[in-house]
């Protein structure tokens, strides 16, 4: 049974500070009465891995089993046989505000990891039925991109039927999930992309349309594509300069939701007295609750909602890691990147 271990000695890219190994990482034998063990049968990648590889995440231990996305089944002390989605974080019960004690996403220790053939263990409340509606890599891809999503576009910039939304970025797992939940709950939505493929592909999950973040003048095609109308939100995992513009865009009152700062992290956001006089709110928000994870996992359910996957590989290997995380450094991805396990049928 393979783990993929972070490793300060194995680095397998240049670009990296880390490596990892691949090899057994057996779990504790000792369940307590609320926690129930797990199977997992596929996990996903997200940003927050390779910057882990790249030494740019905070709390960085070697040792640890990287993922944090991960479905499998219940094989001990529940309802075993049950196919499952992880709660990628734990710490955080339902306080919208945030987490109510200390807070740790899967993959770096002391939580557990995803990216694993053994059996991991897990808190009962931190586990959700899995909607029968999804693939095993589509449900892998749910849980960490999708939370954050949820709690982005309703925790915090409270989206519902009729508005008009930005997301940034489209073809990242948060961001495809923000459009494909907007749309589900009948708001008009706008991306932006560097790729004109990209923007191509939202139109048809049912973006009204999209503009190139690096042309000078996209927010004047925004506001032609709006039409006279404003954005009630924005959802972006950027930063960047186009914060300094969006108060053209977005009504009095606006949301503008920030869950990260890809851009360019050292120079941060700008807010000028355009924000202020807009009563525009600027919100950060970090993935979401266990009382969140729950109702996202419903949401998708009741919407029948399907996540973009847009690479499988079949068997927890170093060959399959390694081109997973080249992948994901290119940027080039339309969706989430999956491993499917081959660890044979769940023990039951």
């Amino acid at each position: 049974m393979v783990s993929v271990i972070l490793s300060d000695n194995h680095s397998f890219d240049s670009k990296f500070k880390y490596g990892v190994e691949y090899k057994e990482n057996k779990p504790s034998a000792n369940l307590q009465d609320n926690q129930c063990a797990v199977q997992l049968k596929a996990a996903a990648f997200n940003h927050r891995d390779v910057w882990i590889l790249k030494g740019q995440y905070g709390g960085i231990r070697v040792g640890s089993v990287l993922g944090s996305d991960g479905v499998g089944y219940i094989t001990k002390n529940g309802n075993v046989g049950q196919r499952v989605l992880i709660n990628p974080g734990y710490g955080w019960k339902s306080d919208e505000r945030g987490p109510e004690d200390e807070f740790h996403i899967l993959g770096l220790l002391p939580a557990i990891g995803t990216m694993t053939e053994e059996e991991v263990i897990v808190e009962k409340e931190d586990v959700a039925p899995c909607p029968e509606h999804l693939s095993l890599a589509e449900a892998a891809a749910l849980p960490l991109a999708g939370l954050t999503a949820y709690r982005a576009l309703f925790t915090k910039a409270h989206v519902k039927k009729g508005d008009h939304v930005l997301v940034t970025g489209i073809g990242g797992g948060v961001a495809l999930f923000a459009l494909q939940f907007a749309v589900a709950v009948g708001a008009h939505v706008y991306v932006t992309s560097s790729s004109p493929e990209k923007i191509k592909k939202a139109i048809e999950l049912g973006a009204k349309g999209g503009v190139n973040y690096k042309d000078d003048n996209c927010i004047q095609e925004l506001e032609k594509l709006l039409n006279g109308n404003k954005i009630s939100a924005v959802i972006d995992g950027a930063g960047g300069p186009l914060y300094a513009q969006y108060p053209k865009v977005l009504r009095t009152g606006g949301i503008l939701v920030n869950y990260g700062q890809t851009a360019n992290i050292a120079e941060g956001i700008k807010i000028t007295m355009h924000h202020v006089v807009k009563n525009i709110e600027l919100k950060g928000s970090t993935m979401g609750s266990r009382a969140e994870f729950h109702k996202m996992v419903q949401f998708v359910d009741q919407h029948k909602i399907k996540p973009i996957v847009s690479h499988v590989w079949k068997g927890l290997s170093k060959s399959s890691f390694e081109e997973a995380v080249a992948t994901m450094s290119r940027g080039e991805q339309f969706g989430k990147l999956v491993i499917e396990f081959n660890n044979g049928s769940p023990k039951l």
